[in-house]
């Protein structure tokens, strides 16, 4: 993609740049407040799940217990405090291991469940505490909802999460998305504070085009909710066009901040470079 089309995709998509010139550049370690519940996390999470599927992913399958731990220290320790994990990730205990040398309150935890009643909402709240080793998490979602319908299969779990919400089991709770029916109904639901969207311009791995998905993400932000993006780079489909897809995301106005799942030092220490001039090239 060219200057000129970047640009004009990220002005159809975004409504506006969001940067202005001699704006000081945006970092991987900026501290956002996400969504109402004003969660502070970085800019950058880590993402644990590239590929993630049957209790395993790329990270789980490629470094285990001891590698994912020491990348998601390695990313503390260089000012990333936003961890993206799943129980479909089986990324849990991986968690637990880093945070036996990196304080519970200095990072935020974000999961994601296959509960659809509240029963098995309960169970999985008190499974993923015991698996992570941790009092409280900060985000849960629904995972990869794709239905328009999905807030009256999942009534149970959803009203599972407010409870816990209240309580202070969790902080915040919301969807990861995966059709462009169920982004639509996130819009008009009150009960989602946060919402996991796929962004990238190049079309890989999304709900719809980005000309098709940017506005629905600004009525989300409208709204009052908490935007993240994921897969910016497409699940790695996109590793060669790095900078292109970092500019393009941090375009956005609405999308608060985003994850991508380093699978090495090198490539989360290169991320964290790219990411200040990626916010300034366009």
């Amino acid at each position: 993609m060219k200057r000129r089309e970047f640009l004009k995709t990220g002005l159809v998509a975004g409504g506006s740049l969001g940067l202005c010139a001699g704006a000081a550049p945006r970092r991987a370690t900026d501290v956002i407040t996400l969504g109402p519940d004003k969660v502070r996390l970085t800019r950058l999470a880590q993402g644990t799940g590239t590929k993630g599927y049957n209790k395993s992913s790329n990270q789980t399958r490629q470094l285990g217990l001891a590698g994912l731990a020491d990348l998601l220290r390695f990313g503390y320790d260089n000012g990333i405090t936003f961890w993206d994990s799943a129980d479909g990730y089986g990324s849990h205990p991986h968690l637990k291991e880093a945070l036996k040398s990196v304080p519970r309150e200095k990072v935020a935890i974000l999961t994601k469940t296959r509960a659809r009643t509240a029963e098995e909402m309960r169970a999985d709240l008190d499974r993923f505490r015991q698996e992570i080793g941790a009092d409280y998490l900060d985000i849960v979602l629904l995972h990869a909802v794709s239905q328009a319908g999905w807030p009256e299969q999942r009534k149970g779990a959803m009203e599972a999460l407010a409870e816990a919400r209240e309580k202070g089991t969790i902080r915040t709770h919301g969807v990861s998305c995966h059709s462009l029916e169920a982004l639509k109904t996130i819009v008009k639901t009150p009960w989602v504070r946060v919402c996991l969207v796929r962004i990238n311009p190049a079309g890989v791995l999304m709900d719809a085009d980005a000309k098709t998905v940017a506005p629905i993400l600004r009525e989300m932000k409208a709204n009052g909710k908490g935007v993240i993006g994921m897969k910016i780079l497409g699940e790695g489909q996109l590793r060669d066009r790095v900078d292109e897809m970092l500019r393009f995301a941090l375009s956005l106005d609405a999308v608060d901040c985003f994850t991508i799942g380093a699978e090495s030092r090198a490539e989360l220490s290169d991320l964290i470079k790219r990411i200040p001039a990626a916010s300034q090239a366009a």
